[in-house]
């Protein structure tokens, strides 16, 4: 679809190369920051930063206005601010949402995460479908909601335990999954703008098992494979502890025990590799 985006949380991760690729289209946009100098680094002009709080709904009236589609990658995975899970990748994007109704925007394309709508119990998990359960029934003509398997740069986690010289599997390291690279991920989400459907669910092309990600640390970091096995009956009884302790202390490995006990492979998209993109870090 043509028309102006808003791109919203651009200084992520995923934020960062949905800007780098709208920069090499040509494509008429502009991005939400709070650091204006993160993506003026990038060649983003400065009269396409808007500068916003998207937790202060006072900031957020009128953000919307003139634009046809809003892209939010709003979210946090480790918390800080002393904002919660609710208070960003809920209620951050709500405000953004209403503000795109009243504005006319004609399409919202939202990041959830793969499978997110089956871990209800994951307090992150549970505040990304409760905002995106809210989009799909909101006066949106086209909400989107995109679910990728794992980031890359969640997965450079085992270049830290390579090079420490041991790394940690969930299991016998047989558990597979298709982590996507930022690139690969934010030229779906452009294409995705041209199609007619509401859901996407995508990961990478390389479906992977967790010992076979862990070796290719090891080989990156040039270091003797040691790789320790951490029992499923060990995180099953781990798991219900960590659930009553604060999100700001274990929220990350809520999520990533729970959803790391089974294969998450989403539909194959992209030409990045892990392994490669290991061997430049």
């Amino acid at each position: 679809m043509s028309g102006k985006i808003l791109v919203a949380g651009a200084t992520g991760y995923l934020g960062r190369h949905i800007v780098q690729a709208l920069l090499d289209s040509g494509r008429e946009f502009a991005a939400i920051a709070r650091n204006r100098a993160k993506l003026s680094a990038m060649g983003v002009r400065d009269d396409q930063i808007v500068s916003c709080e998207l937790t202060d709904v006072s900031q957020v009236k009128g953000i919307c206005h003139g634009y046809d589609i809003v892209i939010s990658c709003v979210g946090i995975t480790r918390q800080k601010d002393g904002l919660t899970y609710q208070d960003v990748d809920f209620q951050a994007n709500l405000n953004l949402l209403l503000d795109a109704e009243s504005a006319g925007v004609k399409q919202f394309l939202y990041m959830s995460a793969f499978k997110a709508q089956e871990f209800p119990q994951v307090r992150l998990l549970r505040a990304k479908e409760r905002f995106a359960q809210r989009l799909q029934a909101s006066d949106i003509p086209h909400p989107i909601v995109v679910r990728p398997n794992g980031f890359f740069s969640d997965l450079e986690a085992y270049l830290d335990m390579a090079r420490s010289g041991r790394a940690y599997v969930l299991g016998d390291g047989s558990l597979t999954l298709n982590p996507i690279h930022g690139a690969d991920l934010a030229q779906f989400i452009l294409s995705a703008l041209d199609e007619d459907k509401n859901e996407w669910n995508v990961g990478g092309p390389d479906i992977l098992t967790t010992a076979q990600i862990a070796e290719a640390a090891f080989a990156a970091v040039d270091k003797p494979v040691k790789i320790q096995s951490l029992p499923i009956g060990l995180i099953n009884v781990l798991l219900p502890v960590l659930r009553i302790m604060p999100e700001s202390w274990v929220g990350p490995a809520e999520f990533f025990l729970t959803a790391g006990r089974q294969d998450m492979v989403a539909p194959q998209y992209g030409s990045h590799h892990l392994a490669e993109h290991f061997q430049t870090l």
